[in-house]
């Protein structure tokens, strides 16, 4: 169960790195096209989980993790500054694949026989918005 306050801090946290990686601010060529995904405080404040997708491949995607940790430094001396916290927590970076395991169970679940050969014919019934 998440506290109000370490929800607000992952907020917070993710804003700022993401418009950190926006401007551009962290100089790694092995950083590739980021975004983050999602951020999960402990409740003690003392560590984050900051959960990013990588458009690219999967050894980009390891390449642009490498280079979030090393700059690990310099992303939380900036949230330091720029969230006027005196501890920041230390942050791990992670690879969400959700986006990928949906597309797998999505490809799982057409190959299924009941799924297959399946298109809307015209005596299927349509809501008044058109859609089947």
């Amino acid at each position: 169960m998440s506290s109000h306050r370490t929800d607000r801090l992952a907020n917070q946290l993710r804003q700022e790195i993401s418009a950190m990686l926006q401007r551009s601010e962290i100089k790694d060529p092995r950083l590739g096209f980021v975004t983050i995904a999602g951020v999960r405080v402990s409740k003690d404040l003392s560590q984050a989980q900051v959960f990013i997708s990588v458009f690219g491949s999967e050894d980009e995607a390891q390449k642009s993790i490498e280079a979030l940790q090393k700059a690990q430094g310099f992303i939380r001396h900036e949230l330091s500054h720029r969230l006027h916290i005196r501890k920041t927590p230390s942050i791990l970076f992670k690879l969400d694949n959700s986006i990928e395991e949906g597309h797998r169970v999505t490809q799982l679940i057409e190959q299924l026989p009941e799924f297959q050969n399946q298109s809307p014919s015209q005596d299927d019934p349509v809501d008044e918005d058109g859609t089947p």
